[in-house]
């Protein structure tokens, strides 16, 4: 359904609107030069973004693509700064009233939704239902088609200006690498050619169109397939069920919809267990009467630490900058059952600089350096 959105480009473009834009793209990031230099001379940059806005010249900059390898290697494409003021400006507006439309248990990049929502609200589904299916789509960010964006789009949001802004960032996606291309039964060869995909990971704006463009398939599940039992983060959707086949001709059913949004399910993630058996949910193991870290999380964040260890060691990092990084895993480690694993590792990995070599205690046989500026900590 679409919104009366005719004065919400006005709230885009106000001043106090492009500051808090501003001050939410550069969180986390003020050492940064690009961003330095554009504080230097705030007042004319967002000046100068509004004027663009107002008379329809704005267009993007180029990407910054650089790989980042977590279980699996992605292409993260960034924005320069500029863009991601502009992205912020406008989703600052506009992302309350297409949130509207989304329905409960869409989990990614939402408002009191998250990971951690998203894993407590499985485990209680385990406890009601015997049977689990796990199901994502393959290379989904890559293979999101332009024009079936756009008009999906249409259906949230009327106002011109606002709509051509959208169709500006979309155009300006870099051409993925490898998009999973999915031939709908009304193409021709021609449409193939000329069709336009993907969306670049690293874009504000991608998340809330990674969200809208699944949207039909959400209320197509619950309302169509009528299982109350599903959630969404992302392209990864898990559902519920008491009846292995009900959720066998769930899948297939959703197979046959995504085909027609030119987009599939990934062959080799299609998962379906008894929930006593254990999930694999956004990077834990859940089980219906308790949380683990996914495998493999522990040993990942070891090698990261002494990683970590090292840059300290030869005075490329420093303690403020490493304890993001301790936050962080800590953070996502406490939802679970691994308060002995935490012991484990933060007692392997000792964070000292100095010049005189001994053993560390404990017998681990590793030589760490005698701290002399700075107090070890581990």
């Amino acid at each position: 359904m679409k919104q009366p959105v005719d004065s919400l480009w006005t709230q885009i473009l106000e001043w106090d609107n492009l500051l808090l834009a501003f001050r939410k793209a550069r969180r986390g990031k003020r050492q940064q030069s690009e961003i330095q230099h554009f504080e230097l001379n705030l007042e004319y940059e967002l000046t100068d973004i509004r004027h663009n806005l107002q008379s329809r010249r704005y267009q993007p900059g180029s990407f910054h693509q650089f790989q980042v390898t977590d279980r699996k290697t992605r292409l993260i494409s960034a924005a320069p700064f500029r863009d991601r003021v502009v992205q912020h400006a406008l989703m600052n507006i506009v992302e309350p009233i297409i949130d509207q439309q989304f329905i409960k248990h869409s989990y990614a990049s939402r408002k009191h939704k998250g990971v951690h929502r998203a894993v407590q609200h499985y485990q209680a589904w385990a406890k009601q239902y015997r049977y689990a299916l796990k199901i994502d789509i393959c290379r989904y960010f890559d293979s999101i088609d332009h024009a079936l964006l756009k008009q999906k789009l249409r259906r949230f949001i009327s106002n011109p200006d606002i709509l051509w802004l959208f169709d500006r960032i979309i155009d300006s996606s870099p051409e993925p690498l490898n998009p999973a291309i999915v031939r709908a039964d009304s193409d021709d060869l021609v449409d193939l050619a000329a069709r336009s995909v993907g969306l670049p990971l690293g874009n504000l704006t991608s998340q809330c169109f990674g969200n809208i463009y699944l949207n039909d398939l959400d209320h197509f599940i619950q309302t169509t397939l009528n299982l109350p039992a599903y959630l969404r983060y992302v392209d990864d959707m898990i559902l519920c069920s008491n009846s292995k086949n009900q959720l066998w001709e769930s899948c297939a059913a959703i197979e046959q919809f995504l085909a027609s949004e030119r987009i599939g399910i990934h062959p080799r993630k299609k998962q379906l267990v008894p929930v006593t058996t254990g999930l694999d949910v956004l990077g834990y193991q859940v089980f219906p009467s308790q949380i683990r870290l996914a495998r493999g999380s522990g040993y990942r964040f070891r090698r990261k630490l002494k990683r970590l260890a090292k840059a300290y060691h030869e005075w490329r990092i420093s303690l403020q900058a490493i304890k993001p990084h301790v936050a962080g895993w800590l953070g996502h480690a406490r939802q679970a059952n691994s308060e002995s694993l935490c012991r484990a590792i933060f007692s392997e990995v000792y964070f000292h600089r100095g010049d005189k070599v001994q053993r560390s205690p404990g017998g681990s046989r590793r030589v760490l350096e005698q701290q002399s500026t700075e107090p070890a900590f581990g």
